[in-house]
């Protein structure tokens, strides 16, 4: 067998760029920047003569690009994800809540101005915010009793679990064994709020997996979905046929589901 060389011309462009680390983007914003940002100053110097603010070659700190840049970011995944999310545990308004791996500065912020929560991560958190519990835990493997937990998410997490990305170690099933595990904790009645990317199933180590929307609803068998949305070209969509998507094989959406676990009919 002959060894096979890897070369620059053969790596995929995600890589690659990934690898130089260069921003084509920012980069060219820049660039068209500068002369506004040179005409800038001769403006500013022009009428500072009544300004305490003077300008100083010491304490230049030129941003180039903003000035072609919206107000803001209102799109995407994380944005419509985190909202939709936090109103509807706002909604149920659940005496406790628990998160695995979220988004700390987006999702559990919004959760913070309404409820404590209890995080977990597999990585250090160091805080002192009110409100904010932190747990260091392997989602493969909680510390928690059976059927314990009334509200629970995991958003844009289970896909990382296995691939060493964060630290973890590599496990192929760890993101079964991390849904297993969320499924045993909830308790009769309880919620669980859950994302993940959905699209043709592949892995794109150590990135992160893009699921088939039924094998999330046939990991969590003994749940009910009661609510399902997708986050696509960076807008939300709440009436999609989810089997719509399980051929994506550019890209991904980002499937937003809520399971209840169904309350025992003796209890």
């Amino acid at each position: 067998m002959r060894e096979q060389t890897i070369t620059l011309a053969k790596l995929p462009y995600r890589l690659f760029f990934r690898l130089i680390d260069l921003n084509i983007w920012k980069t060219t914003q820049n660039c068209f920047g500068l002369i506004p940002y040179l005409k800038d100053i001769f403006s500013y110097s022009m009428s500072e003569s009544t300004s305490q603010f003077k300008i100083s070659i010491r304490y230049l700190n030129p941003c180039l690009g903003d000035r072609y840049n919206q107000a803001g970011v209102a799109r995407g995944d994380y944005f419509h994800q985190d909202l939709w999310m936090a109103r509807k545990i706002f909604k149920a308004n659940p005496d406790e809540h628990w998160d695995i791996g979220s988004r700390i500065d987006g999702f559990i912020t919004h959760l913070l101005t309404f409820r404590t929560v209890n995080i977990i991560d597999i990585r250090n958190l160091d805080s002192n915010v009110s409100g904010l519990n932190f747990h260091c835990g392997d989602v493969t493997s909680l510390k928690i009793p059976d059927q314990s937990i009334e509200s629970l998410s995991c958003l844009h997490a289970m896909e990382h679990v296995g691939l060493g990305r964060y630290g973890d170690g590599i496990d192929s099933d760890g993101c079964f064994k991390g849904m297993r595990e969320l499924q045993r904790v909830l308790k009769p009645g309880g919620y669980l709020y859950f994302s993940v990317p959905l699209g043709k199933e592949r892995v794109e180590f150590n990135a992160h997996r893009v699921f088939n929307p039924q094998t999330i609803i046939r990991t969590f068998s003994e749940l009910d979905l009661t609510n399902f949305a997708v986050v696509l070209n960076g807008q939300l969509h709440e009436l999609i046929e989810m089997d719509s998507l399980k051929d994506m094989a550019n890209g991904y959406a980002c499937g937003l589901f809520i399971f209840k676990r169904p309350v025992n009919e003796k209890s």
